[in-house]
């Protein structure tokens, strides 16, 4: 079997590429020859109205690769980044972590926030963390939103990295019988069979991406993370994250009381940073997430997730035995003296039951799946019933 990957970039700098990476490394391991393919001609930098486009146009510049491309067995690219060869009669595979419709329905303006939340956005502007309260425009990603829509319903499978992304895909009229929930994995070195060496007073402690403008900071929810903190001032607070706002990394380390902020931790590095934190709270405050792979890598690490109901965490979170779900910042808060009252060894339990949920999400289990997406949609060609036999 030979699949082509289509890629944003070279770096692993998201999430996705992260995956990506993963994906393509087990692959091979079993036995599959997988090509990845890059775009290398991007567009004159565009004005902000038009980014979208501009991203989506990017990647038609794959069309100088069609050659090559077309002699794999399928195609596999995230989101809408396939669209350049939906007419062709290879098989596409479109893999969807999340969706642009979901963030734009997640993030709300500044002014439709509680007043404690709003504070914060106000706040952060008059320290010059953020340039304005809300983007000036959200075309670019509408733009974006509505290709991914149509790549969607057009590839001859689609793959969602949980329940929620599922459903996103089911409200714009993608197919059930060509949708395929296959969760994402993260890497062997996250996982560790040392007894948890759990501290005496539980840290907060916030991991992942953290966002960089006034939208996708609101999207990872800095506004909630900021509020937590606040409310428990005597406790140590670690934030590693992931972001380009260095202006934001010193305002949070000078206004948030016992707080250290490590910045752009290289992803191999992150473990070890994680080990004096066994046993503390892990808080996810996003307002929109596909699968949230911090979640699991968190968990992995032994830390008990505090976390909205987003990605993967309505799947797996037990209340009061691996984690807890909050709706709100008053749940939040609840949970987090709930732990600050337990005795270390009953937060081991808890730690315990996270970490073996996050040895479910290896990278054994994802290829497995996704193998057998690529031969369903294989099999569909071979028989000539496949859906993209109709396309010229």
């Amino acid at each position: 079997m030979k699949v082509a990957f289509i890629h944003n970039s070279k770096r692993l700098g998201t999430g996705a590429h992260h995956i990506n990476d993963l994906m393509a490394v087990r692959l091979r391991e079993a036995g599959v020859t997988v090509r990845n393919f890059y775009p290398r001609h991007p567009l004159m930098d565009a004005p902000v109205h038009l980014k979208g486009i501009a991203n989506i146009l990017f990647f038609h510049s794959l069309l100088e690769r069609q050659d090559d491309i077309l002699k794999c067995d399928l195609i596999q690219g995230t989101t809408y980044t396939p669209l350049a060869f939906l007419s062709f009669p290879i098989p596409v595979v479109s893999h969807f972590g999340s969706t642009s419709w979901g963030f734009l329905r997640a993030v709300p303006r500044t002014s439709d926030l509680d007043d404690g939340l709003r504070s914060v956005w106000v706040e952060l502007k008059s320290a010059k963390v953020i340039k304005e309260l809300n983007v000036k425009t959200r075309k670019p990603l509408r733009d974006v939103a509505e290709v991914e829509k149509l790549v969607a319903t057009q590839a001859d499978a689609v793959i969602a990295t949980s329940d929620i992304v599922r459903d996103d895909l089911l409200s714009v009229g993608v197919p059930a019988d060509r949708l395929h929930v296959v969760h994402n994995a993260i890497e062997d070195y996250w996982f560790d069979r040392r007894n948890l060496a759990v501290r005496d007073a539980p840290a907060l402690v916030f991991l992942g991406r953290i966002g960089h403008d006034v939208f996708t900071m609101k999207l990872k929810g800095i506004d909630r993370l900021i509020d937590l903190y606040r409310s428990f001032p005597t406790l140590e607070k670690r934030t590693i994250g992931m972001t380009l706002n260095a202006s934001l990394v010193a305002w949070m380390d000078r206004n948030v009381p016992h707080h250290r902020f490590e910045q752009n931790v290289a992803k191999l590095d992150i473990p070890g940073r994680l080990r004096d934190l066994e046993g503390s709270v892990l808080f996810i405050p996003s307002r929109y997430e596909g699968f949230s792979l911090s979640l699991i890598e968190g968990m992995s690490r032994g830390l008990i997730p505090v976390v909205y109901p987003v990605g993967i965490a309505p799947e797996i979170i037990v209340n009061g035995q691996n984690g807890f779900l909050v709706k709100n910042q008053d749940e939040a808060r609840a949970s987090v003296r709930f732990l600050m009252h337990q005795s270390p060894q009953e937060r081991r339990g808890m730690a315990m039951h996270a970490r073996d949920t996050a040895r479910t999400f290896n990278a054994k289990r994802i290829v497995g799946s996704l193998l057998r997406v690529y031969r369903s949609v294989l099999a569909d060609t071979a028989s000539g019933t496949r859906r993209a036999s109709k396309k010229t």
